[in-house]
C-alpha cells in the first residue's frame, strides 16, 4: 500500500521550510499536506493528532560535515562525555569529520574517523562519534519503542510530524544484516524528498511527540525500494547487541540525561530527589551526619541490581 494514501493516515506538521535537510527551525507555523487524489475530509482535523511538541528541541540537533562543509548527515548528543549516535552511512566513507549544532553554534572538531573518535556499528545501520566539548543539548532516549500509529517528529527539511506505520524490514546496503526490522514513518511528500539517501537527513533523530524524546534514527540508506521514510529503533538494536557500544551509551543516558514526566527515566528521578532533599532536608548546618550501615547496604545493593527505582523513606 503506497505510503500516503488514506488508509495509512497519512499527515505532516512542519515546523519549517527550506532546503537544509536537517535544519531547526522554531515558532513557524505547522502545515499539512494532503496527498493527490485524496479528500480533505478523508483527514483527521488539525486537532486530532494527541498533544505533543510543535517544534523540534532547540539546540539538539547536529550536523556531521566532511572538512570541506559537504552534508553529509545528522545526529545527537547522549551523553556527558560528547557522544553523538548518527547513521552509518553518514560516516562510512568520510576520512575526517566535522559536527556541529545546526543553529551555527558550538563547533567540535574535526572528528577523525579512528578508533577512539569514531564506533561504527555497521550490523544496526548506527554510528557513535566522540565529539567532546560540543556545546550542544543532550537529547533522552526512551525507554521503549514507537507504538503503530504513534506521532513523532522527523527533522527531514525542517522538524516535521510524521507517523509510524509500524516494523518494516530492511532493504539497501546500509546495514550487514544484523538488524531483524526497521521502523517504516509516514510522512509527507516534502518530508519524504529531503530524507532521502543523500539528502543530508541520515541519522537525525526520531522523537516521540509527546515526550521528546528519541526513539530511532533515520536511516536513509536502508528504505531503498520502499515509498516509506526508514528508522533503526535504538532499543531494538539494542536488543540485538546487549553489550554492544550502543547499549553502554544508552546506559549513561538514562543515567545522565533527564527526562521528566511521562518518559521519566533515572536522570530524571535523581534530579527530582536532589530537588527535594535540598528543600526539605535538615536546615541546621551543626548536625552531625549519622551512620546508618542498614541504608548504605541497601544502596550498594540497588547500585549493583536491576531495579531502576530506590524509595528511601523514614525520618532524616
Amino acid at each position: 500500500m503506497p505510503v500516503g494514501g488514506p488508509e495509512a493516515g497519512h499527515r505532516e506538521e512542519r515546523a519549517g521550510r527550506g532546503g537544509d535537510a536537517c535544519a531547526d527551525a522554531p515558532g513557524t507555523t505547522p502545515e499539512r499536506e494532503i496527498p493527490p487524489g485524496a479528500e480533505a475530509g478523508d483527514h483527521p482535523s488539525p486537532k486530532s493528532p494527541p498533544p505533543g511538541r510543535a517544534e523540534g528541541p532547540a539546540g539538539a540537533l547536529l550536523h556531521v560535515e566532511d572538512t570541506t562543509g559537504r552534508r553529509l548527515g545528522c545526529g545527537f548528543l547522549a551523553d556527558d562525555r560528547g557522544t553523538v549516535v548518527t547513521a552509518y552511512e553518514a560516516v562510512r566513507d568520510a576520512p575526517e569529520l566535522l559536527v556541529s549544532r545546526a543553529d551555527g553554534a558550538g563547533l567540535a572538531g574535526p572528528v577523525r574517523s579512528a578508533a577512539e573518535a569514531v564506533t561504527p556499528l555497521p550490523g544496526s545501520g548506527l554510528a557513535l562519534l566522540r565529539a567532546p566539548g560540543l556545546a550542544a543539548v543532550p537529547l533522552p532516549v526512551a525507554a521503549g519503542e514507537a507504538a503503530r500509529g504513534a506521532y513523532v517528529l522527523v527533522a527531514a527539511g525542517g522538524w516535521r510530524q510524521a507517523r509510524v506505520l509500524g516494523p518494516a524490514p530492511f532493504a539497501g546496503d546500509g546495514a550487514d544484516g544484523a538488524l531483524a526490522a526497521g521502523l517504516e514513518l509516514a510522512i509527507g511528500t516534502d518530508g519524504r524528498n529531503a530524507a532521502r539517501p543523500g539528502g543530508g537527513a541520515a541519522g537525525a533523530p526520531v522523537l516521540d511527540a509527546a515526550t521528546g524524546q528519541v526513539l530511532a534514527i533515520l536511516t536513509p540508506a536502508l528504505e531503498v525500494g520502499r515509498q516509506g521514510c526508514f528508522a533503526v529503533p535504538l532499543r531494538a538494536a539494542v536488543r540485538d547487541a546487549p553489550d554492544g557500544a550502543l547499549a553502554a551509551l544508552l546506559a549513561r543516558n538514562e543515567a545522565t540525561v533527564p527526562a521528566l514526566g511521562a518518559g521519566l527515566n533515572l536522570a530524571g528521578a535523581l534530579q527530582l530527589t536532589a530537588t527535594t532533599v535540598g528543600s526539605e532536608g535538615p536546615q541546621s548546618p551543626t548536625a552531625p551526619p549519622v551512620e546508618r550501615p542498614g541504608t548504605a547496604a541497601e544502596l550498594a545493593a540497588f547500585e549493583d541490581g536491576p531495579c531502576l527505582v530506590l524509595g528511601l523513606v523514614g525520618a532524616p
